[in-house]
């Protein structure tokens, strides 16, 4: 066997720490600009991507956004509104600890308690029998629940910084206008003020550092003598202000279903998190007098359809839409909220405004169509206990309401409703779908139909004559079980058409492993690194390293033997050492 002397052990350290610096490098660079690598970017208007309608696969909207990095701004081909939609970040916390409010090490503080005989026992013989139980359970449960919880509180410290690596990176990359989380926002209903507190400062501190909630004077109740909220295709400091705020959309597990929901828990989401429901008006401003001039005008130009461009955002609570609801007056605040929306619409004739409606639940889909099938539970008193969907009646409100889209061919606008797209959450795996209606069926028979974007799309069902519709967007959770999932909505406006115009994309992080991995093994490369300074440091100042390493690693080295044979006068051999 070949033994590795002090000076081989010294060079392949230094060749170790520099393949292991090159590892470390790569990872890193790949973990923190995982965007760049796998080719994320905002879709860009047909104009700007100059190839298929598909702009997700177009390569130019990723080119634009290298472009943008590089001259360091915008360059003005971009939508003017670009929505970063993350959905169910779900933070956990004291529910997820197995042994969260009570000692580590119950049975043990039981059994001293037996031997030290603060418990009553009927007699010695089952004291002593009570004090083997314990200690047999300190083995069995205590250990192993004490580890499990030390390993949660760990995976829930990186829970929180995995999110925020998602939230920070995306909008340091793709550069969005807007962010909306889409729900869910902490993991649980039933935790009282003291967790929600933790939790949402966690929230803000941790996973979406640097951001900012919506002001209650922002966020404002529908109505026809309104405020504008911003202006797009401008970057100035009103724009950056936008980039920082979090649209907030309120989820079950925020608040709880029609059968948990109580106005203690809405008053303290919407106190940590922003008004739970709410609309903002963006402008988009038409520079070109022409253009301008073909704006309806009561006075000068009522026989216009074309308005001045709105992009019109829609925050909804529905958690409380169908029923049995346990508190009657939050639901009649939420169909008051859903009728207003209705009733400040402009008439579905008119061109120019765009309705985008973000709301936690998705609409009603028969089973087979998304992962999550329709669902309901109700607690024994009454109550939605738990539910998948919205009922059939109540995602009509959203269709035929909020949209105007109709089954009757007749109708104002042949029933084609107001331009706009749903987003929401809810089911983890995502869902992309499109509902219509058939107009050429019987009056009977008309009945809301959906199908999956991609299929939808390849059957040429949306502007399909006779088959108005909507699509809807469940955006995939975040959460590192579902990939890390992040949704790009880009929404521009065609002047052509005087009308706006979307594309959407998705951009996947990965499991959490990943970035656990990089992370723990950085730090063992710096230790390595400050250690390994430290070496080269003491060489250099005349430490002998390789005497240090024979002295107290190696064996000394086996002493030289010559042995020489000499004749002497006598002829006989003479041998000296």
């Amino acid at each position: 066997m070949v033994q590795m002397s002090p000076a081989a052990l010294l060079a392949l350290l230094r060749n170790a720490v520099r393949i292991l610096s090159i590892v470390a490098v790569v990872c890193t660079t790949h973990l923190y600009l995982y965007p760049l690598f796998r080719g994320c970017a905002f879709p860009l208007p047909p104009a700007a991507a100059n190839a298929s309608d598909d702009s997700t696969a177009n390569p130019s909207a990723f080119h634009e956004t290298i472009r943008q990095h590089i001259s360091g701004g915008p360059t003005g081909i971009s939508a003017p509104f670009r929505l970063l939609a993350l959905g169910d970040p779900q933070l956990e916390g004291d529910t997820a600890i197995r042994n969260y409010g009570r000692p580590a090490f119950l049975h043990l503080e039981w059994a001293i308690r037996h031997l030290t005989f603060q418990t009553e026992q009927p007699s010695l013989r089952k004291r002593f029998r009570q004090v083997t139980h314990d200690l047999v359970d300190v083995f069995f449960d205590d250990i192993p629940d004490t580890l499990e919880s030390l390993r949660k509180h760990v995976d829930l410290f990186g829970n929180d910084f995995y999110l925020a690596h998602i939230y920070r990176t995306l909008r340091w990359w793709a550069k969005p206008t807007h962010v909306t989380v889409l729900g869910d926002l902490l993991g649980s209903q039933w935790i009282r003020d003291p967790e929600f507190n933790r939790r949402s400062t966690r929230f803000w501190n941790r996973s979406f550092r640097g951001a900012e909630r919506i002001p209650d004077e922002i966020a404002q109740y529908p109505a026809d003598d309104y405020n504008v909220s911003g202006i797009l295709g401008k970057e100035d400091a009103e724009a950056a202000v936008w980039q920082r705020r979090l649209i907030n959309v309120v989820g079950n597990h925020d608040v709880g279903y029609a059968g948990d929901l109580t106005p203690e828990r809405l008053e303290r989401f919407e106190l940590a998190f922003g008004k739970a429901s709410y609309e903002l008006r963006f402008e988009l401003p038409i520079d070109d007098p022409i253009m301008n001039a073909t704006l309806f005008d009561l006075d000068t130009n009522p026989g216009s359809n074309r308005l001045l461009p709105e992009l019109r955002i829609i925050n909804i609570n529905n958690m409380n839409l169908d029923t049995p609801a346990l508190d009657q007056s939050l639901q009649d605040d939420t169909y008051a909220f859903i009728n207003a929306v209705i009733h400040t619409s402009n008439a579905v004739e008119f061109k120019g405004h765009f309705t985008l409606v973000l709301t936690h639940m998705p609409l009603y889909k028969p089973e087979g169509v998304c992962v999550d099938a329709p669902f309901f539970d109700f607690h024994d008193g009454g109550g939605v206990k738990e539910q998948n969907q919205l009922s059939a009646d109540a995602s009509r409100g959203f269709l035929e309401g909020i949209y105007g889209l109709n089954g009757d061919a007749n109708a104002p606008a042949g029933g084609t409703g107001r331009r706009g797209v749903i987003l929401n959450g809810h089911d983890h795996e995502g869902c992309d779908t499109y509902h219509y209606i058939n107009q050429s069926l019987p009056r009977d028979e008309r009945r809301w139909n959906v199908s999956r974007w991609d299929a939808a799309r390849n059957d040429q069902l949306p502007g399909k004559p006779g088959l108005p519709g909507i699509r809807e967007i469940t955006v995939r959770s975040m959460m590192a079980d579902f990939d890390g999932n992040a949704g790009l909505l880009s929404i521009w406006f065609d002047q052509d058409s005087w009308e706006w115009k979307y594309e959407f994309a998705t951009c996947e992080f990965g499991r959490q492993y990943y970035w656990w991995f990089v992370h723990v093994f950085d730090i063992i490369l710096l230790i390595i690194l400050a250690a390994y300074g430290v070496l080269e440091i003491s060489i250099t100042a005349g430490f002998d390293a390789e005497k240090w390493l024979q002295a107290n690693f190696f064996a000394p080295p086996t002493p030289i033997v010559e042995v020489k044979k000499e004749n002497d006068q006598t002829g006989n051999c003479i041998t000296k050492k």
